[in-house]
């Protein structure tokens, strides 16, 4: 990062760590820029409700799995590993729970328009044809999609205090 050592306070990230192939580069980085006795916060992201089960049916229809390049959503054990290995004291924070509000004809729209990470490898010609069969799929088990739908996720957000 363009930023000289030492000269945060803190640092936080949400969603992004599993976009990165290289993750532990990026967490070498924050303890690099955020001052000693400064806190990084993370959240790794998750999906979960109506949006899960639509991401696991393109997962079967499209034959490609969805796992990210970068750190799992579930990969927690490893991002607390790797700030252990930094010398970093560990805070669980209390959950958070994010709710979402919107038609899950957006969600379907974004596979079908390449938006999220797990269909970046996906051959546009496979992609477009497992968003179909999703959609209809998703249709049938949702009754609509064009209706508001809301769902949520426990947000884990975790704290570390650096050395």
């Amino acid at each position: 990062m363009p930023f000289p050592d030492v000269v945060f306070g803190a640092a936080y990230l949400r969603w992004v760590l599993h976009l990165i192939t290289d993750w532990r580069a990026v967490i070498a980085e924050v303890v690099r820029i955020v001052r000693p006795g400064g806190a990084f916060v993370a959240n790794l992201g998750a999906y979960g409700g109506a949006h899960e089960e639509i991401r696991t049916r393109f997962e079967e229809f499209s034959g490609y799995g969805t796992t990210p390049v970068g750190l799992d959503w579930s990969g927690a054990g490893e991002l607390d590993a790797e700030l252990d290995r930094h010398g970093a004291t560990r805070r669980i924070l209390p959950p958070a729970y994010e709710y979402f509000e919107e038609p899950l004809e957006e969600f379907v729209r974004g596979i079908e328009e390449d938006r999220y990470s797990w269909t970046w490898p996906v051959p546009e010609n496979v992609r477009l044809g497992a968003a179909a069969e999703v959609r209809l799929w998703a249709q049938e088990r949702f009754d609509s999609l064009v209706g508001s739908h809301r769902s949520s996720i426990v947000a884990t957000w975790r704290a570390y205090d650096l050395p």
